[in-house]
């Protein structure tokens, strides 16, 4: 599958602190400590809609991640997935009487589209479940025949669960207790209620094909993934077995990360699986939050054929902290349009305060958990005293457009 087109990103001088972020495992705002390569994994979309302000916002605070690990000098490999088979594709497609293919591949061009429009960094390895069938299979035949797997006893359908107790650190990322981990997991695509499962909370691996369903011939018969595993076999597969980073909304911490890790831990032996696990907030609509259940989505491609700069909503969806739940208001889309015209204004100006101290200020905001409102804050001390005129340096203007480019990827 392949990604979207890449993004110019300007070089700027000097170094700033190492990056700071919040790790849902240890509840701490930990240092982040890749080596010349940085291994970021961020799970992809389910490609039954268009990107919504919820998408946008998780993918771009991991773009910020990767504007100032390169920043760092470390070389971002970074990959995503599309779950491009499962069960919401297959109910949304039936809905609709479209093709499951047609209406994912459809969708997948959208989000191409949007992420392109928003001038996210595009990965490294853009890949769907489908194209990955083969090594996603691989690695559920490996984990049933080391032990870590199992099929229930059905003989109708003998789908393959994986043993939740195999690793012993099964909660350790979300923390959660089992009553939540098993409500969850009801309400998150899970089947807790299964007969024949070790435990409520063992996840499902293989599916055997069922009339009407799509399904993949495979040494572990005929049938399709369970979500989890998919994201487990393409991170391994291009990641190895330990991470620096894992990311996605808050939604996904349990049961999506949380069973993905054990998967990929039961393969390796290598725990924890990622070094930091990192959530975003959700992005709400008139006090809710924003989901397809709720109807209530505000698409990046209807705000875009609308006419609004992808510059501002950038600047709207980090005018919050990225772990923040939020809303989303024309209020915030509108002051996000004035904070971008005075940005130009004063990066427009002939001579400007120097951007030195700017620039300090923004790697060391950034730097600190994504502090992407006190990043903007300074960008309007600096804008403001330019247009007032209170500035004599002739490069300025053009430092701190490179600097607001390169480290928040808002182009001016």
């Amino acid at each position: 599958m392949h990604t979207w087109a890449p993004v110019d990103v300007p070089r700027i001088a000097g170094e700033g602190p190492p990056l700071r972020l919040h790790d849902t495992a240890t509840g701490r705002i930990r240092p982040t400590a890749p080596g010349r390569e940085a291994l970021m994994y961020v799970c992809g979309i389910t490609p039954y809609d268009a990107t919504h302000l919820g998408h946008a916002a998780t993918y771009l605070a991991f773009d910020l991640v990767n504007r100032l690990w390169r920043d760092l000098g470390h070389d971002v490999h970074y990959v995503q997935n599309v779950t491009d088979i499962d069960d919401p594709l297959l109910e949304r497609a039936a809905r609709d009487q479209d093709d499951w293919v047609v209406l994912g591949m459809r969708e997948t061009a959208l989000f191409r589209e949007d992420m392109e429009a928003l001038r996210v960094l595009p990965p490294r390895h853009f890949i769907g479940a489908v194209e990955a069938m083969g090594e996603i299979a691989e690695l559920v035949g490996k984990l049933l025949a080391s032990g870590a797997a199992y099929r229930v006893d059905d003989a109708e359908f003998p789908d393959v669960y994986f043993d939740s107790s195999v690793t012993g650190h099964f909660g350790y990322e979300s923390s959660y207790d089992e009553p939540t981990m098993t409500q969850l997991s009801r309400e998150r695509g899970g089947d807790p209620d299964r007969p024949g499962k070790r435990s409520p909370l063992d996840p499902l691996l293989w599916r055997m094909a069922r009339e009407g369903e799509p399904y993949w011939e495979s040494d572990l018969g005929a049938g399709r993934p369970g979500w989890h595993v998919e994201c487990a076999a393409i991170a391994l597969n291009r990641l190895g077995p330990q991470i620096d980073l894992n990311g996605g909304g808050s939604d996904l911490i349990f049961p999506h990360h949380e069973c993905g890790a054990a998967h990929a831990e039961a393969f390796t032996g290598v725990h924890p699986f990622a070094r930091h696990y990192t959530h975003t907030g959700m992005i709400g609509l008139d006090g809710e939050k924003m989901s397809k259940s709720r109807g209530n989505l505000v698409f990046v491609s209807k705000l875009r054929s609308e006419d609004v700069d992808p510059n501002a909503i950038r600047v709207a969806l980090f005018a919050g902290h990225y772990r923040t739940d939020r809303a989303w208001t024309q209020g915030l889309l509108d002051d996000a349009r004035a904070r971008l015209a005075r940005w130009r204004d004063a990066v427009a100006l002939t001579v400007a305060p120097p951007a030195d101290d700017l620039v300090r200020r923004l790697r060391t905001h950034l730097a600190d958990d994504l502090d992407t409102p006190a990043a903007l804050a300074a960008v309007d001390a600096w804008a403001a005293q330019a247009r007032e005129r209170r500035g004599t340096d002739s490069v300025a203007p053009a430092a701190v457009r490179d600097a607001v480019d390169a480290l928040l990827g808002v182009r001016l």
